[in-house]
């Protein structure tokens, strides 16, 4: 694979870290839309956080400045959807730990969202503000008597306004705790997202790239899909998680503000 920015055709974009930081724009976010829609450069917008829709999305970017589609969005929520239908049967009954954002993928999808502690044929686990000891029994419930363990993402943290919090990933270590069963992760660093960010672009492992700000889900995701990838200084990995890293990025920028300057100059 060639080494040039002036390569890249699709590009797979995470968003916080990358675009945003809590709800302040990154500097220079409307200039890299722009750049990217000048070069005629495709993007998704691929998120693990899956508490919102694409629509939620689309009214935050819209508040920095940037328009884009809902269909240039794809959660964590909507991955484990397309994964369920491609799996699962219509209707299948699945008990949910998680927010909006996961039970109406969820729900617009066919299956059944279903709240026993028993029955369920799957049990799909997001972010949840509202977690609690009785979401997480039901869950280990319908776990223990079979039902297929699904996450939308394993980060094990979470960044706020108030500081690093527990993530999707310290829920699902819990809950393989309490099971002795492990998770079907959808999201990154799983490459299974990655996949079908690809197919809705129509890219290839050659001509598609990965931007994010996470070594341990965005960049380790993109090397497991077999793309090249872009990290930005800008969000949660640092200078010295990267000297510390057994996988490395193709490029890395303070922030997408640097990366749109080299971008421009890389013809």
């Amino acid at each position: 694979m060639t080494s040039s920015l002036s390569s890249i055709r699709n590009l797979i974009i995470d968003m916080d870290g990358v675009l945003w930081h809590g709800n302040a724009a990154q500097p220079g976010v409307e200039v890299f839309f722009s750049f990217l829609r000048s070069r005629s450069i495709r993007f998704v917008l691929a998120t693990n956080n899956a508490m919102k829709t694409p629509l939620q999305f689309q009214t935050k970017l819209r508040g920095l400045g940037v328009e884009v589609s809902p269909d240039d969005i794809l959660t964590s929520s909507q991955a484990v959807a397309i994964y369920l239908r491609q799996h699962a049967s219509r209707g299948a009954k699945v008990f949910v730990v998680g927010e909006e954002g996961i039970r109406q993928a969820i729900a617009e999808s066919g299956f059944v969202l279903w709240d026993e502690e028993s029955a369920a044929e799957y049990v799909v686990v997001g972010m949840d503000h509202g977690l609690n000891w009785e979401k997480l029994a039901r869950a280990t419930l319908n776990i223990r008597a079979g039902a297929k363990f699904i996450g939308t993402n394993s980060d094990a943290t979470f960044p706020t306004e108030r500081g690093i919090v527990f993530g999707n990933g310290s829920i699902l270590a819990l809950l393989k705790t309490a099971t002795d069963v492990e998770p079907l992760v959808i999201g990154k660093p799983a490459p299974i997202m990655y996949q079908q960010a690809m197919e809705r672009l129509g890219g290839s492992v050659e001509d598609t790239a990965a931007l994010g700000d996470r070594l341990e889900t965005d960049i380790l995701g993109a090397v497991r899909a077999g793309i090249r990838s872009i990290l930005v200084l800008s969000g949660v990995s640092t200078r010295k998680h990267l000297a510390d890293s057994e996988y490395q990025p193709q490029w890395v920028f303070s922030d997408i503000a640097e990366l749109t300057t080299r971008w421009q100059t890389d013809l």
